[in-house]
């Protein structure tokens, strides 16, 4: 583990107060350390007077542009340092962003536009041709600006064609900021409403855990439309660090970002997984680093250890939540992932962070149960959501009349505060990071021509922490292969089914209800946790 830092930690110039707007992260460094550098992407590097300037001109243009507080845009594309220019803009106004996954389907991408309302679309150029085709023939269909990889483009031209503005007037903490889509329990992606108040709470509550440092470099390379990108991300911006973004995720890339100083980041377990397989050069370069943050998918124990082992001087930070939650509510500290003496620490989530209350609930009653016993996880933070987007049912299915929103998990609490994460209520799955709920995928298996019956279970993965099998019933002839690709025309490849197996009927209860947990349940025997 690292020894203590003699170098102060990063802080504010001024103690900000309990109205923070995301700006504030921006304008607070941009006056007190104007030409140190704020981002940097590839070759394009900018400070923090200059990266204030882009983002006050992007407002000015979003202004002239008619968008407004309570109005939505959406951005569509890899990691790109634009995506955060239209989130501070449009934040700036009132307005929100709908950062959307580029993995999407063409069916499911116009659906997300659609449900967003989102009046402008920002979109990568490697994207351009897949958003004209999924708005083709809709009405009301966003005006789409494009955002090349490098050079002037339709973006840039559009950012500088006004002057920069200053924040709106009224905008209050209470305004929507971001809308991140989840996918769906009963078959499309909803859309998570979080606030300016959810973020700059998450920012705040779960950034001390990073731990940022005079000299530190973040580096964001997890993808923005989730978040643990986005609002990984504001950890560093907030801390005044510089933030080296990498477009995507691969082990060149991130070998390269690592040799350049960076001291922080965040990745899913399975970029560490390939990192540990990558040869000599990966491991030392991972060796560098001063903090790993990881998370959003499940890490397998020897997976961990072996990390652990492989880099006895970096600290590790293992993250637990959800999008409803802005991103992080519990964490386990580098001190417990080296403690020899309690290795049962190595499969919790850790503890609560500041300002989150966790209850673990009984299923049924939703009464606190009692130490050490099973429940659902419910949490009560300023991090919450404020809403699924159009989805009031929806959002009162998660959050209770005294403000908990209920995780889904089943998880325990020890006497210590310890919080284990167990097994999930809800039918999803995560593979690399990304969340899959059954009846998205169960809605487009379904309409293939051979299938009467379908189930989707998550199975245990030793590279992506879970993998998605369909268990179908027939009444004509078909392959695995088939119904893969039939479900990879019509969903993101990583929603589809990896495995399909074949049998005559599926396990139902008394009201005809598919008993998942008992699909589930050969291939997690014998595992630790179910998830």
């Amino acid at each position: 583990m690292n020894a203590p830092s003699t170098t102060s930690p990063l802080a504010s110039p001024a103690e900000p107060g309990t109205n923070e707007l995301l700006i504030d992260f921006v304008d607070r460094w941009a006056t007190a350390t104007p030409d140190e550098i704020a981002v940097r992407y590839g070759a394009s590097v900018w400070t923090w007077a200059q990266w204030r300037e882009r983002i006050g001109r992007l407002a000015g243009a979003l202004t002239a542009a008619g968008i407004g507080r309570g109005d939505r845009v959406a951005f569509l594309d890899k990691n790109h340092p634009a995506c955060l220019d239209v989130v501070f803009a449009a934040a700036s106004l009132g307005a929100a962003v709908a950062i959307l996954n580029w993995r999407l389907a063409e069916d499911e991408l116009a659906y997300a536009l659609s449900d967003s309302g989102a009046r402008i679309l920002f979109v990568g150029e490697e994207f351009a041709a897949t958003a004209a085709a999924a708005l083709a023939g809709t009405i009301a269909a966003p005006r789409p600006i494009v955002v090349a990889e490098a050079g002037k483009d339709e973006y840039e031209t559009f950012l500088y064609a006004s002057e920069p503005a200053t924040p709106a007037p009224g905008v209050a903490v209470t305004d929507a900021t971001l809308v991140i889509y989840s996918s769906g329990t009963t078959g499309r992606p909803k859309g998570v409403v979080l606030s300016q108040r959810a973020l700059v709470a998450h920012t705040r509550n779960v950034g001390t855990q990073f731990n940022f440092e005079s000299g530190d470099v973040n580096l964001v390379a997890m993808p923005l439309f989730h978040v643990g990108g986005i609002c990984y991300a504001f950890f560093g911006i907030r801390a005044g660090a510089p933030s080296i973004m990498t477009r995507t995720a691969d082990a060149a890339t991130l070998i390269r970002a690592l040799a350049s100083g960076v001291t922080h980041t965040f990745w899913v377990p399975p970029v560490i997984n390939g990192f540990l397989g990558a040869g000599e050069a990966a491991v030392a370069a991972v060796a560098g680093l001063k903090r790993l943050g990881y998370g959003a998918a499940p890490m397998p124990l020897p997976l961990l250890r072996k990390a652990l082992d492989t880099w006895p001087d970096v600290d590790f930070v293992q993250v637990y939540g959800q999008t409803e939650l802005s991103g992080v509510t519990v964490t386990l500290s580098p001190a417990d992932h080296r403690d020899v003496s309690r290795p049962q620490l190595l499969v919790s989530a850790g503890k609560p962070v500041h300002g989150t209350e966790l209850r673990v609930a009984d299923v049924e009653t939703g009464e606190a149960v009692a130490t050490g016993e099973q429940g659902e996880l419910w949490f009560r933070t300023d991090q919450a959501m404020t809403e699924y987007l159009n989805r009031p049912d929806a959002t009162a299915e998660t959050i209770t009349a005294d403000g908990w929103v209920r995780s889904g998990d089943i998880g325990r609490i020890d006497a210590e505060g310890y919080v284990y994460v167990e097994d999930r209520l809800k039918d999803m799955i995560i593979t690399g990071g990304e969340n899959v709920y059954g009846p998205e995928v169960e809605r487009v298996l379904i309409d293939h021509p051979a299938i009467v019956d379908a189930a989707i279970i998550g199975v245990p993965d030793d590279h992506w922490g879970e993998s998605v099998k369909a268990i179908v019933v027939i009444d004509r002839p078909t392959t695995a292969d088939e119904v893969i690709a039939f479900c990879r025309d019509r969903l993101a490849a990583y929603k589809a089914p990896r495995t399909v197996d074949f049998v005559a009927e599926l396990p139902r209860n008394a009201s005809g209800k598919i008993l998942k947990r008992e699909l589930r349940q050969p291939f997690w025997a014998g595992r630790a946790r179910n998830v």
